[in-house]
Protein backbone atom coordinates (compact mmCIF):
# COMPACT_ATOMS: atom_id res chain seq x y z
CA UNK A 1 0.00 0.00 0.00
CA UNK A 2 1.38 3.13 -0.77
CA UNK A 3 0.99 6.37 0.60
CA UNK A 4 0.64 9.59 -0.41
CA UNK A 5 0.03 13.07 0.89
CA UNK A 6 -2.88 14.78 -1.20
CA UNK A 7 -1.54 18.83 -2.71
CA UNK A 8 -1.33 21.55 -0.21
CA UNK A 9 -4.43 23.04 -2.26
CA UNK A 10 -6.90 21.23 0.00
CA UNK A 11 -5.34 22.42 5.30
CA UNK A 12 -7.66 20.57 7.69
CA UNK A 13 -6.14 20.21 9.81
CA UNK A 14 -3.95 18.38 9.37
CA UNK A 15 -1.72 17.42 10.14
CA UNK A 16 -3.54 16.85 11.88
CA UNK A 17 -4.33 18.55 10.48
CA UNK A 18 -5.80 21.65 10.87
CA UNK A 19 -9.37 24.64 15.35
CA UNK A 20 -11.60 26.55 16.58
CA UNK A 21 -10.78 30.27 17.34
CA UNK A 22 -8.68 30.78 20.86
CA UNK A 23 -6.88 33.67 22.47
CA UNK A 24 -3.19 32.20 21.72
CA UNK A 25 -2.03 30.20 24.59
CA UNK A 26 -2.39 21.71 16.88
CA UNK A 27 -3.53 20.24 14.59
CA UNK A 28 -4.35 22.52 11.31
CA UNK A 29 -8.06 23.71 11.00
CA UNK A 30 -8.39 25.69 13.93
CA UNK A 31 -7.25 28.56 16.78
CA UNK A 32 -6.52 27.83 20.34
CA UNK A 33 -7.08 29.67 23.48
CA UNK A 34 -6.19 30.59 27.16
CA UNK A 35 -9.12 30.02 29.53
CA UNK A 36 -11.34 33.04 28.79
CA UNK A 37 -14.50 33.60 31.14
CA UNK A 38 -15.61 37.02 29.76
CA UNK A 39 -16.49 35.94 25.82
CA UNK A 40 -19.03 33.68 24.91
CA UNK A 41 -19.25 32.26 21.12
CA UNK A 42 -23.32 33.05 20.66
CA UNK A 43 -23.25 30.61 17.69
CA UNK A 44 -20.40 28.71 15.16
CA UNK A 45 -21.21 27.77 12.14
CA UNK A 46 -18.80 25.42 10.31
CA UNK A 47 -18.48 23.93 6.91
CA UNK A 48 -15.97 21.53 6.01
CA UNK A 49 -14.17 19.82 2.80
CA UNK A 50 -11.88 18.79 1.46
CA UNK A 51 -10.75 22.17 -0.36
CA UNK A 52 -12.02 24.89 1.64
CA UNK A 53 -13.08 25.45 5.26
CA UNK A 54 -15.22 28.29 6.13
CA UNK A 55 -16.41 29.33 10.12
CA UNK A 56 -17.89 32.01 11.48
CA UNK A 57 -18.48 32.91 14.99
CA UNK A 58 -20.82 35.53 16.88
CA UNK A 59 -18.69 36.60 20.15
CA UNK A 60 -20.52 38.49 23.05
CA UNK A 61 -18.06 40.39 25.71
CA UNK A 62 -20.07 39.43 28.79
CA UNK A 63 -18.36 41.97 31.13
CA UNK A 64 -18.66 45.47 31.76
CA UNK A 65 -15.12 45.90 30.28
CA UNK A 66 -13.48 45.60 26.98
CA UNK A 67 -11.26 42.41 26.65
CA UNK A 68 -7.84 42.93 24.05
CA UNK A 69 -6.13 39.64 23.49
CA UNK A 70 -3.48 37.82 20.78
CA UNK A 71 -5.67 35.29 18.98
CA UNK A 72 -3.63 32.90 17.33
CA UNK A 73 -4.04 30.25 14.30
CA UNK A 74 -1.65 27.37 15.28
CA UNK A 75 0.00 25.59 12.72
CA UNK A 76 1.34 21.76 12.94
CA UNK A 77 4.67 22.07 13.86
CA UNK A 78 7.49 21.28 11.19
CA UNK A 79 8.44 18.37 10.93
CA UNK A 80 4.94 16.63 11.96
CA UNK A 81 3.69 13.15 12.71
CA UNK A 82 3.13 12.01 8.82
CA UNK A 83 7.10 13.12 8.05
CA UNK A 84 7.50 9.14 6.97
CA UNK A 85 5.16 9.78 4.05
CA UNK A 86 6.24 12.80 2.69
CA UNK A 87 9.53 12.43 0.78
CA UNK A 88 7.75 12.53 -2.46
CA UNK A 89 5.61 15.47 -1.34
CA UNK A 90 7.93 17.58 0.45
CA UNK A 91 6.43 19.49 3.61
CA UNK A 92 3.78 21.66 3.13
CA UNK A 93 4.14 25.85 2.27
CA UNK A 94 2.03 27.64 4.58
CA UNK A 95 2.13 30.50 2.24
CA UNK A 96 -0.49 28.36 0.29
CA UNK A 97 -3.36 28.46 3.14
CA UNK A 98 -4.64 31.33 1.51
CA UNK A 99 -5.91 32.34 5.49
CA UNK A 100 -7.99 35.03 5.52
CA UNK A 101 -9.97 36.63 8.76
CA UNK A 102 -13.36 39.04 8.58
CA UNK A 103 -14.42 40.65 12.11
CA UNK A 104 -17.70 42.16 11.20
CA UNK A 105 -17.15 42.12 8.01
CA UNK A 106 -13.76 43.90 7.16
CA UNK A 107 -10.54 42.30 6.73
CA UNK A 108 -8.49 41.69 9.86
CA UNK A 109 -4.36 42.52 9.58
CA UNK A 110 -2.65 38.94 10.53
CA UNK A 111 0.79 38.24 11.65
CA UNK A 112 3.04 35.53 11.04
CA UNK A 113 4.73 34.13 13.41
CA UNK A 114 7.99 31.42 13.16
CA UNK A 115 9.55 29.87 16.41
CA UNK A 116 12.19 26.78 16.35
CA UNK A 117 11.41 24.93 19.49
CA UNK A 118 12.02 22.35 21.87
CA UNK A 119 9.70 21.24 24.00
CA UNK A 120 8.11 24.65 24.33
CA UNK A 121 11.49 27.08 24.09
CA UNK A 122 12.84 28.80 21.85
CA UNK A 123 16.18 27.66 20.49
CA UNK A 124 16.53 29.78 17.65
CA UNK A 125 19.82 31.54 18.83
CA UNK A 126 21.32 28.44 20.01
CA UNK A 127 21.44 26.87 16.19
CA UNK A 128 22.08 29.65 15.11
CA UNK A 129 25.26 29.71 17.38
CA UNK A 130 25.98 25.87 16.16
CA UNK A 131 25.27 26.90 12.31
CA UNK A 132 22.68 24.21 12.31
CA UNK A 133 19.60 24.49 9.64
CA UNK A 134 16.78 25.21 11.15
CA UNK A 135 14.96 23.82 8.05
CA UNK A 136 17.16 19.79 8.36
CA UNK A 137 14.74 18.24 6.62
CA UNK A 138 15.72 20.33 3.54
CA UNK A 139 19.37 19.58 3.75
CA UNK A 140 21.06 16.62 3.08
CA UNK A 141 24.28 17.53 3.48
CA UNK A 142 23.59 18.92 6.75
CA UNK A 143 22.16 15.06 7.75
CA UNK A 144 24.89 13.20 6.49
CA UNK A 145 27.15 15.79 8.86
CA UNK A 146 24.86 15.26 11.63
CA UNK A 147 26.14 11.54 11.74
CA UNK A 148 29.65 12.29 11.44
CA UNK A 149 29.66 14.09 14.66
CA UNK A 150 31.93 13.12 17.20
CA UNK A 151 30.02 11.03 19.69
CA UNK A 152 31.42 13.74 22.76
CA UNK A 153 29.44 16.55 20.61
CA UNK A 154 26.59 14.16 20.06
CA UNK A 155 26.39 13.56 23.74
CA UNK A 156 26.20 17.37 24.97
CA UNK A 157 23.62 18.39 22.44
CA UNK A 158 21.71 15.02 23.12
CA UNK A 159 21.88 16.48 26.73
CA UNK A 160 20.87 19.76 25.37
CA UNK A 161 17.90 18.86 23.58
CA UNK A 162 18.62 19.59 20.31
CA UNK A 163 19.15 15.68 19.29
CA UNK A 164 17.28 12.66 19.89
CA UNK A 165 17.54 8.91 19.24
CA UNK A 166 15.47 7.65 16.69
CA UNK A 167 12.94 4.76 18.45
CA UNK A 168 13.88 2.76 15.44
CA UNK A 169 17.84 3.40 15.44
CA UNK A 170 18.89 3.83 19.17
CA UNK A 171 22.71 4.60 18.04
CA UNK A 172 21.83 7.17 15.82
CA UNK A 173 20.63 10.71 16.59
CA UNK A 174 18.34 12.76 14.65
CA UNK A 175 17.23 16.61 15.70
CA UNK A 176 15.11 17.52 18.00
CA UNK A 177 13.55 20.52 17.33
CA UNK A 178 10.42 22.01 15.54
CA UNK A 179 9.60 24.70 13.26
CA UNK A 180 6.54 26.31 14.94
CA UNK A 181 4.18 28.92 13.34
CA UNK A 182 1.15 30.65 14.48
CA UNK A 183 -0.61 33.21 12.44
CA UNK A 184 -1.75 35.63 15.34
CA UNK A 185 -3.94 39.02 15.01
CA UNK A 186 -4.95 41.78 18.15
CA UNK A 187 -8.45 41.45 18.93
CA UNK A 188 -10.69 43.45 21.12
CA UNK A 189 -14.09 42.63 21.88
CA UNK A 190 -16.05 45.88 23.76
CA UNK A 191 -17.71 45.48 26.67
CA UNK A 192 -21.40 44.28 26.44
CA UNK A 193 -21.27 43.81 22.68
CA UNK A 194 -21.59 40.95 20.34
CA UNK A 195 -18.87 40.75 16.89
CA UNK A 196 -18.71 38.62 13.99
CA UNK A 197 -15.73 36.89 13.39
CA UNK A 198 -15.39 34.95 9.88
CA UNK A 199 -12.61 32.38 8.93
CA UNK A 200 -11.57 31.09 5.50
CA UNK A 201 -8.77 29.12 4.29
CA UNK A 202 -7.74 25.68 2.49
CA UNK A 203 -7.06 23.08 4.23
CA UNK A 204 -4.12 20.45 3.92
CA UNK A 205 -5.75 16.90 3.78
CA UNK A 206 -3.64 14.03 4.01
CA UNK A 207 -4.83 10.80 1.92
CA UNK A 208 -3.78 7.43 0.43
CA UNK A 209 -4.13 5.34 -2.26
CA UNK A 210 -5.61 2.12 -1.51
CA UNK A 211 -5.87 1.88 2.41
CA UNK A 212 -6.56 0.09 6.11
CA UNK A 213 -10.13 -0.41 4.34
CA UNK A 214 -9.74 -3.16 2.19
CA UNK A 215 -10.98 -6.46 3.92
CA UNK A 216 -7.49 -8.14 3.92
CA UNK A 217 -5.49 -5.37 5.45
CA UNK A 218 -8.75 -4.68 8.14
CA UNK A 219 -7.16 -8.23 9.51
CA UNK A 220 -4.09 -7.37 9.40
CA UNK A 221 -2.98 -6.71 13.08
CA UNK A 222 0.28 -4.26 11.69
CA UNK A 223 -2.54 -2.24 10.25
CA UNK A 224 -4.02 -1.18 13.31
CA UNK A 225 -7.07 -0.84 11.83
CA UNK A 226 -9.10 -0.78 15.37
CA UNK A 227 -7.65 2.43 16.06
CA UNK A 228 -8.12 3.31 12.35
CA UNK A 229 -12.03 2.67 13.09
CA UNK A 230 -12.02 4.05 16.87
CA UNK A 231 -10.78 7.49 15.31
CA UNK A 232 -13.01 8.34 12.25
CA UNK A 233 -16.38 5.73 13.76
CA UNK A 234 -15.88 3.37 11.47
CA UNK A 235 -19.09 1.20 11.43
CA UNK A 236 -20.36 -2.11 10.15
CA UNK A 237 -22.49 -0.06 7.78
CA UNK A 238 -19.81 1.56 6.59
CA UNK A 239 -18.06 -1.41 5.96
CA UNK A 240 -21.16 -3.12 4.36
CA UNK A 241 -21.29 0.22 1.81
CA UNK A 242 -17.41 0.10 1.24
CA UNK A 243 -17.29 -3.30 0.54
CA UNK A 244 -20.17 -3.64 -1.56
CA UNK A 245 -18.94 -0.50 -3.68
CA UNK A 246 -14.74 -2.46 -3.58
CA UNK A 247 -17.09 -5.30 -5.17
CA UNK A 248 -18.48 -3.53 -7.65
CA UNK A 249 -15.73 -1.61 -8.97
CA UNK A 250 -13.49 -4.81 -9.47
CA UNK A 251 -15.85 -6.56 -11.11
CA UNK A 252 -16.24 -3.45 -13.61
CA UNK A 253 -12.48 -2.46 -14.17
CA UNK A 254 -11.82 -5.90 -14.67
CA UNK A 255 -14.72 -6.27 -17.37
CA UNK A 256 -12.70 -3.77 -19.62
CA UNK A 257 -9.97 -6.53 -19.76
CA UNK A 258 -8.07 -5.52 -16.98
CA UNK A 259 -6.76 -7.72 -14.33
CA UNK A 260 -6.35 -5.52 -11.30
CA UNK A 261 -5.58 -7.46 -7.47
CA UNK A 262 -6.98 -4.36 -5.97
CA UNK A 263 -9.35 -1.56 -6.13
CA UNK A 264 -7.78 2.20 -6.70
CA UNK A 265 -9.33 4.11 -4.41
CA UNK A 266 -8.56 6.68 -2.38
CA UNK A 267 -8.96 7.53 1.65
CA UNK A 268 -9.15 11.09 2.14
CA UNK A 269 -8.53 12.62 5.95
CA UNK A 270 -9.22 16.03 7.10
CA UNK A 271 -9.34 17.58 10.41
CA UNK A 272 -10.68 20.24 12.96
CA UNK A 273 -9.59 21.70 15.92
CA UNK A 274 -13.00 21.20 18.15
CA UNK A 275 -11.65 21.48 22.10
CA UNK A 276 -10.15 25.03 21.53
CA UNK A 277 -13.72 26.02 21.62
CA UNK A 278 -14.74 24.78 25.43
CA UNK A 279 -12.46 27.12 26.41
CA UNK A 280 -14.41 30.22 26.14
CA UNK A 281 -17.40 31.12 29.07
CA UNK A 282 -19.65 28.40 28.54
CA UNK A 283 -20.90 26.17 25.96
CA UNK A 284 -21.26 27.06 22.27
CA UNK A 285 -24.69 28.57 22.67
CA UNK A 286 -26.06 27.56 18.91
CA UNK A 287 -23.61 24.84 16.30
CA UNK A 288 -23.78 23.65 13.11
CA UNK A 289 -21.37 21.69 11.50
CA UNK A 290 -21.87 21.02 7.74
CA UNK A 291 -19.40 18.81 6.19
CA UNK A 292 -19.09 18.04 1.89
CA UNK A 293 -17.88 14.43 0.71
CA UNK A 294 -17.35 16.76 -2.54
CA UNK A 295 -19.02 14.04 -4.70
CA UNK A 296 -22.29 11.55 -4.48
CA UNK A 297 -20.85 8.31 -4.61
CA UNK A 298 -18.59 9.22 -2.02
CA UNK A 299 -18.16 7.52 0.87
CA UNK A 300 -17.91 9.37 4.38
CA UNK A 301 -17.52 8.88 7.83
CA UNK A 302 -16.62 10.94 11.02
CA UNK A 303 -17.99 10.94 15.27
CA UNK A 304 -21.18 12.54 15.42
CA UNK A 305 -24.60 12.42 16.73
CA UNK A 306 -27.97 13.85 14.93
CA UNK A 307 -26.14 13.64 11.24
CA UNK A 308 -28.98 14.50 8.42
CA UNK A 309 -28.07 14.91 4.66
CA UNK A 310 -29.30 17.91 3.58
CA UNK A 311 -27.76 17.52 -0.23
CA UNK A 312 -26.43 14.89 -2.18
CA UNK A 313 -22.98 15.70 -0.95
CA UNK A 314 -23.22 17.22 2.39
CA UNK A 315 -24.19 16.32 6.28
CA UNK A 316 -25.39 18.53 8.71
CA UNK A 317 -25.46 18.19 12.34
CA UNK A 318 -26.55 21.23 14.79
CA UNK A 319 -26.38 21.31 18.86
CA UNK A 320 -26.98 23.51 21.22
CA UNK A 321 -24.79 24.22 24.57
CA UNK A 322 -22.24 22.86 22.80
CA UNK A 323 -18.72 21.93 24.80
CA UNK A 324 -16.55 20.04 22.29
CA UNK A 325 -15.17 17.17 24.09
CA UNK A 326 -12.67 16.17 21.09
CA UNK A 327 -11.47 17.29 17.77
CA UNK A 328 -13.20 16.51 14.07
CA UNK A 329 -11.75 13.76 12.08
CA UNK A 330 -13.15 13.10 8.48
CA UNK A 331 -13.10 9.97 6.32
CA UNK A 332 -13.87 10.12 2.29
CA UNK A 333 -13.12 7.62 -0.12
CA UNK A 334 -13.35 7.72 -3.25
CA UNK A 335 -12.97 5.27 -6.04
CA UNK A 336 -11.63 6.07 -9.28
CA UNK A 337 -11.06 4.31 -12.67
CA UNK A 338 -7.37 4.13 -13.24
CA UNK A 339 -7.72 4.02 -17.17
CA UNK A 340 -9.32 7.72 -16.27
CA UNK A 341 -6.81 8.32 -13.64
Amino acid sequence: MKRIIATIALLALTPSASANDSSAAVGVGGLELTQNNAISIDSEDLFVSRGLVKVKYRFTNRSNKDVETLVSFPLPPLPWGIAPYLSEQGYPDWNNLRFSTKVDGKAAMLTRVDRVEVGGKDVSVRLEQLGWPVAYWENYEFMERLIGLPEKQKAAALKEGLLRRPKDDPKSVEPAWQLVTHITRKQIFPAGKTITVEHEYMPVAGGSVGGALVAEYRKNPEMRFADYAKQYCIDKAFLTGFDKAYATKLKSYNAKGADYSGVPHMEHWVSYVLKSGANWKGPIKDFRLVIDKDKPENLMSFCGTGVRKISPTRFEMRKTNYEPAADLDILIVEFFDPEKS
